[in-house]
């Protein structure tokens, strides 16, 4: 959708289910709907798995073997490390550049896609080896990239994957405890959910996110998430110690520091 607001000069070929074709058509998203993955990979140049994680760890090795030689492959899963192995399995083939664009919504299916959506958003790219960025393939999505406008972040693999375990993975994980502890707390004694205001509605919005998209990123980056969780229960227990003492406020001063950092990048 952003490729054709752009004016993007590209022939779109798609594949997903029959429903979601028709939307995707019908809206201009993709000019042409394949019948299966190999007749739409089959003469492409640029090859996006835009599935949950798992499937695309079943497609990789299937596109790879059905594209030309020439395409650049890349997908745009929360995890990459899986994925990164999976792809360099197989030397041969089309390059595969590991992408992840930092610009999820809570809510999915086409109905909620955006033109807009990657505007002003990290777009993490991931490749093999530092020297796949060096590809003539590799540079022009970058300039994909950058014309959708979102703001290319080359790293590696483990990097990537530990990174988000904490600036992703855990504000989903978070959202949803608070909102299941609620909703288990309620059932007990008397919560007026009449009284949520925005604060309690803006840390659970994650929540309203499906489980068939997270279980598959749980399940290939369950050691950083763990880590991380270990990490943030440490933290809620110095909280919960503090909570009489003036020993609080340096937990509310650090935090203070951190979102005007984040404020800066804005």
């Amino acid at each position: 959708m952003a490729l054709k607001k752009l004016g993007y000069p590209a022939h779109r070929v798609g594949f997903d289910a029959p429903t979601v074709l028709e939307q995707a058509i019908e809206s201009g998203a993709v000019h042409e709907a394949a019948k299966d993955v190999e007749e739409a990979v089959r003469n492409s140049d640029l090859v996006i798995l835009a599935t949950p994680v798992g499937k695309i760890l079943d497609l990789v090795p299937l596109v790879k073997s059905s594209a030309p030689s020439r395409a650049l492959i890349t997908d745009v899963g929360s995890t990459k490390q899986r994925i990164v192995e999976r792809a360099t399995a197989t030397a041969d083939g089309p390059l595969f550049l590991g992408g992840h664009p930092l610009a999820g919504k809570e809510r999915s299916g086409f109905a909620h896609a955006d033109a807009d959506l990657f505007r002003n958003a990290c777009y993490a790219i991931v490749p093999s080896s530092p020297a796949d960025m060096e590809d003539e393939r590799a540079k022009a999505f970058v300039r994909l990239v950058n014309l959708i406008g979102a703001l290319p972040y080359v790293m590696d693999a483990a990097g990537h994957d530990l990174a988000v375990a904490y600036l992703s993975h855990m504000p989903q994980l978070l959202s949803t405890g608070l909102a299941g502890m609620v909703a288990e707390k309620s059932s007990q004694v008397n919560l007026p959910l009449e009284l949520a205001g925005s604060g309690f509605r803006d840390l659970t919005r994650l929540a309203e996110s499906p489980y068939s998209m997270w279980r598959d990123i749980c399940l290939t980056n369950i050691e950083n998430i763990q880590s991380a969780l270990d990490a943030m229960i440490q933290k809620l227990d110095t909280i919960k110690a503090h909570l009489s003492t003036r020993e609080l406020e340096n937990e509310f001063s650090q935090a203070r520091k951190l979102r005007e950092r984040l404020h800066e990048k804005d």
